[in-house]
């Protein structure tokens, strides 16, 4: 049976899967079996931060699994030590726990903030408020925490213990919280599932102030936004607050599956020995390959992503076909005036493959994309708008 035949019959049929098969690639160029290349505008949602088989990663992951390719958190091994270090250095926060994906550093993150609650209020105090169009993951109580209904139709009862609130409405998300004794509030700093929107700036200084001023946990969900994809190395960065929890994954090592939850300070303490864990989470592999990841995230790196975000604005603001262009850096949401799913098809026709969120064409190329490859593909998706 060909791949797709065997997909059909034994994977789980949980994706709609695009009707191309991807065998081999390099950097934000990708290729079928039958040797056509696509341009890469999806970096499979946000996660090949540096692009297919990237020489640097490639050699950080060859060099840990000759030595070692796993050893338990009962042991110490160099990798897991150093990205922690790093990721703390990078951010001025003070822990880190590794797991394997988004939805679990979100899982951990709220952890913290319900045991730092319980231990200074009481165990009555534990109300997560989170945004309305969120999207935090995929387990029932990132679930729960996703300010999106239709996720949660099928999967009754919830992890009880959260209430979303209207994006941008510190009024509301104030009364909400007071009533609830809220334990926690989580953001999306660019709410990507919902459709590539960005909070307003002054809604994220007005929560930071507020759960300060309350002793709140403020948990910020950087698992797309994060790893240099705004454009800073964490979204927050861009408008100068400092969170107490940060979760992360997606792009941070690359390609290889690993979440990470960054604490503050105020919360280092939150979790002792026997609180949480993880099998895989903190792999040395996993996180030599972040290292090399996170090492190249550097100032001139980030501001080339700024360079690109201002290329695609003036390219497609006012074209034929394109109402509106959001995001911050090169996570862009393209709102067309056909549907979305048209475009993305003309685009998968012509060569380039791109993502949809909510009615938007969605755009996550790889942080180090090329210009001259990033400006035939934004070409390209103009051709597919019309």
């Amino acid at each position: 049976m060909d791949t797709r035949k065997l997909d059909s019959t034994y994977v789980a049929g949980t994706y709609k899967r695009f009707p191309i098969e991807i065998v081999e690639g390099k950097g934000s160029i990708v290729k079928d079996p039958e040797g056509r290349s696509y341009i890469d505008m999806g970096s499979g949602i946000g996660v090949t931060a540096f692009g297919i088989a990237d020489d640097l990663w490639q050699q950080a992951i060859v060099d840990q699994i000759s030595k070692v390719q796993h050893m338990s958190n009962l042991y110490y091994t160099q990798p897991c030590a150093q990205l922690a270090e790093l990721l703390c250095k990078r951010t001025g926060m003070s822990k880190v726990f590794f797991s394997n994906s988004g939805a679990e550093a979100n899982e951990c993150a709220i952890k913290v903030g319900r045991k730092y609650a319980a231990d200074r209020k009481g165990n009555g105090c534990y109300t997560v408020i989170t945004l309305e169009n969120s999207f935090h993951g995929r387990t029932l109580t990132t679930l729960a925490a996703t300010g999106q209904e239709h996720y949660h139709e099928l999967f009754q009862p919830l992890t009880p213990g959260f209430v979303s609130v209207p994006a941008n409405d510190i009024e509301t998300l104030r009364k909400v919280a007071k009533e609830t004794n809220a334990a926690a509030v989580m953001i999306e700093c660019i709410q990507g599932e919902g459709g590539v929107l960005p909070l307003d700036a002054q809604f994220i200084r007005d929560v930071r102030s507020f759960t300060e001023e309350n002793d709140i946990v403020m948990i910020v969900d950087e698992v797309q936004t994060g790893n240099g994809r705004s454009g800073m190395l964490y979204c927050y960065q861009n408008f100068g607050i400092m969170p107490d929890v940060v979760s992360t994954a997606k792009g941070l090592a690359g390609g290889l599956p690993l979440g990470a939850t960054l604490i503050s300070d105020k919360c280092k303490d939150v979790l002792g020995f026997g609180d949480h864990g993880s099998t895989f989470g903190g792999n040395p592999v996993c996180c030599a390959a972040a290292l090399s990841i996170l090492k190249r995230i550097d100032d001139k790196l980030l501001a080339s992503v700024k360079e690109k975000r201002a290329y695609i604005e003036k390219a497609l603001e006012g074209a034929p076909g394109v109402e509106e262009v959001t995001g911050i850096g090169l996570m862009v949401g393209i709102k067309t005036t056909k549907p979305a799913s048209e475009v993305v098809s003309k685009c998968m026709e012509n060569g380039v493959l791109c993502l949809t969120a909510k009615d938007k064409v969605r755009l996550l190329p790889a942080l180090n994309i090329p210009m001259e490859v990033l400006g035939k593909a934004i070409e390209t998706i103009k051709s597919a708008c019309v």
